[in-house]
């Protein structure tokens, strides 16, 4: 599937450099990196923050970006994260400076608080398990992507139908499941470092065995705290 003129390559190098940073440098310290050298985006882009229904009623918090001046109908790029979107000073998405190379070939940036997290409504559900299909109510993180999908295509202007979705870590795990039942518009998709499981996979270094607290903390501050992003402990690896 090609999502036209998106560079994947690309895609993977903002996605490998947003990791590397993250690696480097505390959350705190980045956030003001970020601030301090992005450019003014209200200058480049028309922002709307809205709330989408998902098929449940639930409102999930999401904000556009639309180039000013837009040529022509163009595609989506969206990112879904349980972080939070991270506005600087103006109220623009510090998530935008990823794409600073992607920026001047025109896309309509999209990023969303997923369900029970910062602005979204909802319970959070730890890597919410995959709905049964036979259950129409039934609802999950593929659901919510495909319902925003399906709204984004309807009710934006000077879109073209076509969607890129992509995530890294969680944001990865959220990736694949918008592909399990997969919108039309979905035409492109980068899953970068996708967790299996919390508690038990390779993610968390041979089943578990050295680092079985730190899924212990990381679902713990996930699921207690509808906006914190930092650790509730002490350090990091409690099992020492």
């Amino acid at each position: 599937m090609h999502l036209e003129p998106i560079k994947l390559s690309l895609m993977f190098r903002i996605c490998f450099s947003a990791v590397f940073l993250a690696l480097l440098l505390p959350a705190g310290v980045l956030a003001q990196e970020g601030e301090g050298s992005a450019p003014d985006y209200s200058k480049t882009f028309d922002k709307t923050d809205v709330m989408i229904s998902a098929r449940d009623g639930v409102k999930l918090h999401t904000e556009i970006y639309v180039p000013k001046n837009a040529a022509g109908p163009l595609p989506f790029i969206f990112e879904r994260t349980p972080y939070g979107i991270n506005d600087d000073k103006n109220g623009y998405s510090r998530k935008l400076v990823r794409y600073d190379e992607m920026i001047p070939e025109g896309y309509i940036f999209v990023f969303q608080d997923i369900r029970g997290r910062y602005g979204s409504e909802g319970k959070f559900v730890m890597q919410r398990p995959v709905r049964d299909p036979k259950d129409s109510k039934a609802i999950d993180e593929g659901t919510d992507t495909y319902d925003t999908i399906d709204w984004l295509v309807k009710n934006v202007p000077h879109n073209n139908g076509r969607v890129g979705l992509l995530g890294i870590s969680y944001g990865g795990w959220l990736t694949v499941m918008g592909m399990l039942e997969p919108h039309p518009a979905l035409k492109a998709v980068s899953e970068q470092a996708s967790p299996a499981d919390m508690f038990l996979g390779d993610d968390f270094h041979h089943n578990g065995a050295f680092r079985l607290s730190y899924g212990f903390e990381y679902s713990t501050m996930m699921e207690t705290d509808k906006t914190n992003f930092s650790f509730a402990f002490d350090r990091f690896d409690t099992y020492e």
